[in-house]
């Protein structure tokens, strides 16, 4: 049984995850994904986010004490929960293990439960890219407008970059944020190279990702954000706010980053990635050899490696009650 707090219709992350997983277990389990647990049958539980699941995840343990559970962790649970949360704090205690879905993930949990955590990178198709214009730049910045995904360190490069019209910045995402949906309504009026796009169905997402001559990923707080798997499975090169959740992606010694929430500093690199011919290049290089690391293949085998070492083992040796 997989666990997601949100499910089909918030079309999001967690969702994301929840979706792709049971499709890739259901050749060798039966597998129900539900926004909490009814107390039915199953052999193990998947539950995603430590605090909004934090009600399945007890009740679970209460009921299953021999009966495996894996908790995967968002980008709000690592960086912001577990801290202070006690109710995310039990869910890891709970966990047999704990899934992190960045490289430096384990590093942000308590010294006591990082022996549970296991790196699994999630994954997408591979793409070639689209065809580019050369007469201007196009960077392209996918998210919901939602303070994690820091929309304004984007909405400040844009108008930072009013004079140069040779640079095109375009936003996908819904207004989750009604303050900041008006803010992006205003900067479209006031800039005329910023277009907010509003929220797009996946596909079309993904064709302006393969379209971009690079993606922006300014956000605050970031588990291992799917977007940027699909720019890199897409070859286009990715400029992000320099944070654990980024760099566990591109890895820590990528060139394309910059201080969270600075945008003096963004709009300077999509001033360079414009003017330098050899910078894009380069960060493409840097994507392609992370690539391979998001192919759904390994993102499965390693699924089912983690759930087959559990369900042979049942709960196991040093797991918290």
């Amino acid at each position: 049984m997989i666990v997601t707090p949100a499910l089909a219709q918030a079309n999001n992350g967690n969702w994301q995850t929840a979706h792709r997983w049971a499709g890739m277990l259901a050749g060798a389990y039966r597998v129900r994904v539900t926004a909490d647990w009814d107390g039915g049958e199953a052999d193990l539980l998947i539950a995603l986010h430590a605090r909004r699941s934090a009600g399945a995840v007890a009740a679970w343990r209460a009921a299953q004490a021999q009966r495996p559970l894996v908790l995967v962790l968002t980008g709000t649970d690592l960086y912001g929960d577990i801290a202070v949360d006690a109710a995310a704090q039990r869910s890891l205690a709970l966990a047999d293990r704990l899934v992190v879905l960045n490289e430096l993930g384990p590093r942000a949990l308590p010294p006591e439960h990082r022996a549970k955590a296991r790196v699994l990178l999630q994954s997408c198709s591979s793409r070639h890219p689209l065809a580019r214009a050369t007469r201007h730049l196009r960077a392209l910045m996918v998210g919901h407008l939602r303070d994690e995904k820091a929309p304004r360190t984007w909405f400040q490069a844009a108008r930072l970059l009013q004079a140069r019209d040779d640079i095109l910045l375009d936003h996908v995402g819904m207004a989750l944020d009604p303050a900041l949906g008006a803010e992006a309504r205003a900067l479209a009026e006031e800039c005329p190279r910023y277009r907010w796009l509003g929220g797009l169905p996946h596909e079309a997402t993904r064709r302006r990702i393969q379209a971009a001559h690079v993606l922006v990923h300014a956000s605050r707080v970031e588990g291992g954000a799917h977007v940027v798997i699909e720019a890199l499975r897409s070859g286009t090169p990715v400029l992000a706010s320099h944070i654990d959740g980024n760099l566990g992606l591109l890895g820590t010694d990528y060139r394309g980053t910059f201080p969270l929430g600075d945008a003096h500093a963004l709009a300077a690199l999509l001033r360079q990635a414009r003017d330098e011919p050899a910078m894009l290049p380069g960060l493409r290089a840097q994507g392609d050899l992370r690539a391979p690391l998001f192919d759904p293949a390994r993102e499965s085998e390693a699924l089912l490696g983690l759930l087959a070492e559990l369900l042979t083992h049942c709960r196991p040796t040093g797991a918290h009650s």
